[in-house]
């Protein structure tokens, strides 16, 4: 077997990702496929809303809404201002979306698998957020591309659309309110917030606020936002060199004492321990 044979053999092994990254739209925006796609195109709003052609008709989309789109299928992206912004005294332009275009022998089987919706919302939990920025970063990388890895990626996160579908048809049931209490929780839990916030965000009192979330969930409101930013401050006590006091302030504890207390309550341990055995 020749060398071009070989690296065409290898070639097929993997899927091509044209395009992996997040956007951002704070201007007027419109792309469309009226011929159709030559690839999938996976796409997930996280912040603001825009209008995308689904099953024909041209829908709104809002945070928490995966879009599924294999080849062949036309797609129509419309950002316009939907959002109030007061401060220009208009419609102002809001939409933020994780977005891969692949194709791939991998990625055809995983399709067919099942009956897929072009329009789905889901649980878009941290572990899928982290997959997904992953994804964007080996693409980025400044030297070559690591294939395999990225394909690995794709396959994870492809798997992790799954699970974040069948976690929002389990969810169905109970409240979809939750979830976007829960989806609030995720996007701001490095800032400080209330839970005041939260209910006005879900447009419930405060008590409802608390018994639903809890009743859904099987923790607090409290418990799970401090499992969140735990979870944050883990990770940028492995991967930065940030001081333990700007750690605690940029992952939503606001001191380190607090953040010192709710570690050590959850870990046995103090961060700067933890930190210690991680190096």
């Amino acid at each position: 077997m020749n060398n071009i044979a070989i690296k065409n053999e290898v070639d097929a092994m993997f899927s091509e990702i044209m395009h992996c990254s997040y956007s951002y739209h704070s201007e007027p925006f419109e792309l469309g496929y009226p011929d159709g796609l030559h690839a999938y195109v996976f796409r997930l709003q996280t912040e603001g809303s825009c209008e995308a052609l689904v099953e024909g008709k041209m829908q709104r989309i809002e945070s928490g809404d995966l879009m599924l789109f294999k080849p062949g299928d036309s797609y129509q992206l419309n950002i316009y201002g939907h959002n109030t912004d007061q401060d220009n005294g208009g419609a102002g332009v809001s939409s933020g979306d994780y977005f891969v275009i692949c194709r791939g022998l991998w990625v055809d089987e995983w399709w067919n698998r099942k009956e897929r919706p072009r329009k789905a919302k889901v649980v878009a939990d941290e572990r899928l957020l982290s997959t997904w920025r992953a994804l964007i970063l080996e693409k980025r990388r400044f030297l070559e591309e690591d294939r395999e890895m990225a394909d690995y990626l794709l396959r994870a996160l492809c798997l992790g659309l799954d699970r974040a579908m069948i976690t929002q048809s389990a969810l169905q049931g109970k409240s979809f309110i939750a979830t976007r209490m829960k989806n609030f929780i995720d996007e701001r839990a490095g800032e400080p917030f209330l839970i005041r916030d939260i209910a006005g965000h879900v447009k419930l009192s405060v008590s409802r606020t608390i018994h639903l979330f809890k009743e859904c969930f099987g923790m607090t409101i409290i418990q799970y936002t401090h499992n969140v930013r735990l979870s944050m401050a883990m990770e940028r006590m492995k991967f930065s060199t940030m001081t333990l006091e700007q750690i605690a302030e940029t992952c939503g504890f606001g001191s380190y004492s607090y953040f010192y207390r709710v570690f050590r309550q959850k870990h046995g341990i103090s961060p700067a321990e933890y930190r210690v055995t991680k190096l």
